[in-house]
């Protein structure tokens, strides 16, 4: 390890190398550009860096800082330098000494890392600040990602593989004695996200960067995260993120930018005739802007992170005084909390309040600054009606379902729109994209609450779902007044709430006046009043025959007073997802399985009175994170095959492998890659978990979110029978009947979800057991990694032969990991679910194992169930006794054993059909088992499953979200 100390790059000719590899950086996508725009970017170049001009990407005018270091002119034409190792070593060693955050002794792995990464920053900052400067005079429409994820991942590599500069990085920090990989894993994963929300909002960030579409994305700045996870002998423990401890180089705090954020309060109508929120509790959200690089562009788009805070003013410095410290900081407590953590526990009050605080925060200080950027670009006369026509907001999922009423508030309070105007233009601007048809994740507040929390935005909903209501009346008519309170039950914003009194009368009508037979004759009956809960209720006696002598009978009581059940109050709700489908012009599903679901079930009363509002955009996954920069073993094959790199930009040349899937010489580079991958992992699983494994096993992967209806249980119970039967025959047999295995779990388990928490207490005490069974060795290990996140993704990913994606069919909405996989040339084992139907249409069924019931056949299944008909198969029987039998330890998993039980109730009957998918699954894991002992078939696989994954970009997603929904033409910078 290198432990010299710098010295800064005092001479002119130091200064000119470290300046020469941010011109480099800037001009790498432009070698054939005319030597005019070269040496325009050289003197923009000047400006920024020689005299520390910085162009602050905000709606704020630029502001200058001198630097005493390097404010001195230099002559000449930089672009004349070339980016070689010895300018960027000059830059590395020059942000060492004079961008410091460690001591200045020496210069390990730390420093090199945020040194590296502030070097790189510069080139991004350059080209950030072009892209802007470009979108603000062509005043281009706009896409804004609204997301409450980000799971970006690590940034360096991705970062200089971008700006085409890897090799020559290597090679400068080679030059100071580190070596790359290792600098770059010197540096946490982003604490932003959680699972697959936000990784597609990173892949789309990457995307909307490269095809150079103007786009900003918009989130929260976690302090903590979610959390990190530690395996113990208890199972999952959690811990806070220390991700920002040390600092984030990449992120640029904008002081100039910050926006106020309200809460609580009260609405009164002011002597204006408006009404007016005031009170209440007051933050401000503070912006953290990141660079995102396009690939082999020079656009770099932004990605604006929210901090919360509150003025100094609000600091009780008499309370501090004497000595009520508590009392003083409270109100920079709570407005920091709100960006702690991400989706903190919801079962308290408090918790629901702070989640619905997130939300609002995210919603509230985007929009503020989407608008403050459109009044700008208008200049001095505003046309709102053009609002639409140049900003395009995409809610990803119900978290920023807020935006349509805060939007609302906005023009009508501030902006003094009508009510019809602002409807209007935000049904236009405001787009939303549904991710799951799980009953949970469709997200409800307590009316109450949010009353509570924002009375403003309470008024303006009410209004929608009032409106909503008119116009379903108005489609639907009132003959068929059962259909009629059907819709209105399913459709309405406001969840057990009462009518509008216009329409509540047609109800009440209806149910006073008798339905007459015409067909009989009129009878006079006399009308009877209900009787009130106090009335006594006459009640006849009862004959009763008693024939034994012996046995004595009270005579009945003429009377008896009947206490009637109390019937408890439903509770009024607003319903997120249902204000989203009213509030905006577009919804998509995000794969076709998904999208058909979301209109023929999830939302299919709005379907029939909206059919146009309703698209599939199939997910997709940035190819230059999953496969180009994550696995360059195979991405050298990749462009050796088809001829050239076009395919890390053009996917579909991927689908030209399918003619060379027989030939020898490739499949022998095929396997080789796959094997150096499989070594990385060898020594990164000996290093996390102290357990070895064999690189000639099959690595078989499931990495994702814990949660039952992904059913990491049944692979477990899978893996659990498979070790039964092991033990159940000779050494000989095993290896007869079973191919050698490494399977490998990952992802974390929500903190109060303990199913879910059992599940990885089960997995991992499997693991122990068989991992120290000397009569299993290398024919089965059992592994989860901890902590799992993108980082530990790229490194699993490209080694992964079989790949788990396994949730119970109609459950998943898309999924993006299968996507990854595939275009590794991993083969997928899976039920018709999310995208694995489409990628097993483009990989073919023959490159697919599938399993299990199909998503129409689910609600029957689960009748079938509750009707006490399904009778689950002996397996599936002997793989919960072993678990029962105390094989796997002490721990009692009797809760969890029993929520395969059962014919109904909450936590039983196995709602996921674990049981009835279970011997379809046993019966697949034995072709797979069959199909990986002929390696040339399994390569041959393999092949196919990277050259059918060509469709599963996100750029070609992008593409159809700019055509479909956000009307928007890719700006590429001259």
């Amino acid at each position: 390890m290198a432990t010299s100390r710098f010295s800064a790059p005092s001479t002119r000719a130091e200064s000119l190398s470290h300046c020469s590899s941010i011109s480099r950086c800037l001009d790498f996508s432009s070698r054939n550009r005319s030597s005019s725009l070269v040496l325009t970017r050289t003197r923009r170049l000047r400006r920024v860096k020689l005299s520390s001009s910085v162009r602050n990407v905000s709606s704020e005018p630029t502001q200058k800082i001198q630097d005493p270091i390097t404010d001195e002119g230099v002559p000449g034409d930089l672009s004349s330098f070339t980016p070689d190792a010895a300018s960027i070593a000059s830059s590395i060693k020059y942000h060492a000494e004079f961008t410091p955050l460690f001591s200045p002794e020496r210069f390990e792995l730390p420093k090199a890392f945020f040194a590296t990464a502030q070097s790189v920053r510069d080139a991004l900052i350059i080209n950030w600040n072009a892209t802007y400067d470009f979108y603000e005079k062509m005043n281009a429409k706009q896409a804004y990602y609204l997301s409450m994820e980000f799971l970006q991942g690590r940034a360096l590599l991705n970062a200089i593989g971008n700006l085409e500069l890897t090799g020559a990085y290597g090679e400068a920090l080679s030059k100071l004695g580190h070596n790359l990989e290792t600098v770059a894993w010197q540096e946490p994963d982003a604490a932003l996200g959680n699972g697959g929300l936000g990784r597609l909002a990173s892949c789309f960030l990457d995307s909307l960067a490269t095809l150079n579409y103007p786009a900003w994305g918009y989130g929260l700045r976690y302090k903590y995260g979610l959390f990190k996870q530690r395996i113990t002998k208890d199972g999952q423990e959690e811990v806070a993120e220390n991700w920002l401890e040390m600092g984030n180089p990449w992120e640029i705090a904008r002081n100039d930018v910050s926006y106020p954020v309200k809460f609580y309060g009260k609405v009164v109508m002011g002597s204006d005739g408006k009404r007016h929120w005031i009170g209440g509790e007051d933050i401000e959200a503070s912006a953290y802007d990141v660079p995102i690089p396009g690939y082999k562009t020079r656009t770099t788009i932004n990605l604006r992170l929210w901090s919360t805070k509150v003025p100094s003013k609000d600091f009780d410095l008499y309370a501090f005084n004497d000595g009520e410290h508590t009392k003083a900081c409270e109100a920079q407590v709570n407005a920091e909390k709100i960006c702690y953590i991400l989706y903190p526990g919801d079962e308290s009050v408090e918790g629901k309040i702070l989640r619905l605080k997130q939300q609002y925060t995210l919603c509230s200080a985007s929009l503020q600054d989407i608008i403050a950027r459109f009044e700008r670009r208008s200049g001095g006369h505003v046309e709102w009606e053009e609002f639409p026509e140049k900003v395009a907001v995409q809610m990803n999922d119900t978290h920023p379902t807020l935006c349509i009423p805060e939007l609302m508030r906005i023009f009508i309070d501030l902006k003094g729109m009508s009510w019809k105007e602002a409807w209007n233009i935000t049904q236009r601007t405001v787009a939303y994209t549904n991710h799951t048809v799980l009953p949970e994740a469709l997200e409800k507040w307590s009316l109450e609450l949010m009353q509570k929390l924002l009375p403003r935005h309470v008024e303006i909903i009410e209004m929608i779902d009032d409106e909503l209501i008119h116009n379903i009346v108005s489609k639907f008519g009132t003959s068929d007044l059962h259909l009629l309170e059907k819709k209105l039950n399913a459709m309405r914003i406001l969840e057990n709430c009462d009518l509008p009194a216009s329409v509540g009368d047609v109800f009440v009508k209806a149910k006073e006046t008798p339905v007459v037979d015409p067909s009989k004759d009129l009878e006079v009956t006399h009308e009877v009043e209900p009787a009130d809960e106090d009335d006594e209720v006459e009640v006849e006696d009862n004959e009763v025959e008693v024939e034994d002598d012996d046995v004595e009978v009270e005579e009945m009581p003429k009377k008896k007073k009947l206490d009637p059940e109390p019937v408890p109050i439903p509770p009024k709700m607003v319903r997120m997802a249902n204000l989203c489908v009213v509030g905006g012009h577009a919804v998509n599903g995000v794969a076709e399985i998904h999208s058909e679901i979301v209109k023929q079930e999830v939302f299919n009363d709005f379907y029939q009175l909206w059919p146009g509002k309703f698209q599939n955009k199939t997910n997709g996954v940035t190819p230059r994170r999953w496969i180009r920069f994550c696995n360059p073993d195979l991405s050298n094959i990749l462009t050796k095959w088809t001829g050239a790199e076009d395919w890390v930009l053009s996917t579909q040349k991927l689908a030209e492998l399918r003619k060379f899937a027989d030939n020898e010489d490739l499949q022998i580079e095929w396997r080789a890659a796959k094997r150096s991958n499989k070594l990385k992992v060898v020594t990164y699983l000996k290093q996390k978990t102290g357990y070895s494994v064999s690189p000639d096993a099959m690595f078989d992967v499931q990495v994702k979110r814990i949660h039952e209806y992904k059913r990491q249980l049944l692979n477990i119970l899978g893996i659990v029978y498979r070790y039964k039967k092991m033990k159940e025959m000779d050494a000989g047999e095993r290896i007869a009947k079973f191919v050698p295995r490494v399977c490998i779990f990952g992802g974390k388990a929500f903190a109060t979800y303990v199913q879910a928490k059992r599940i990885v207490k089960l997995i991992t005490d499997v693991g122990a057991t068989i991992n120290h069974d000397p009569e299993i060795g290398d024919l089965l290990k059992v592994v989860f990694v901890p902590d799992y996140n993108v980082s530990v993704a790229e490194l699993l990913i490209p080694a992964s032969e079989l790949s788990q994606h396994i949730s119970t069919a109609g459950m998943e909405a898309s999924g993006t990991s299968n996507m990854k996989f595939a275009m590794n040339g991993c083969i997928l084992i899976g039920t018709l679910d999310g995208a694995n139907v489409e990628i097993r249409q483009e990989v073919g069924e023959d490159n697919f194992f599938l399993f299990g019931a199909q998503a129409h056949e689910i609600a029957g299944l689960r009748k079938e169930r509750a009707e006490g008909k399904f009778v689950p198969d002996s397996c599936f029987e002997e793989a919960k006794e072993f678990v029962r039998s105390g094989a796997f330890g002490s721990y009692n998993y009797d809760e969890l054993m029993k929520s395969l039980e059962g014919i109904e109730g909450f936590g039983r009957a196995d709602y996921f059909l674990v049981g009835k998918d279970f011997p379809s699954y046993i019966e697949c894991q034995e072709m797979v088992d069959e199909a990986y002992r002929d390696q040339r078939r399994w390569t041959k696989m393999s092949i196919l499953n990277t050259a059918g994954s060509y469709k599963f970009s996100s750029d070609r997603t992008i593409h159809e979200y700019a055509r479909d929904i956000w009307n928007i033409e890719p700006v590429e910078l001259p």
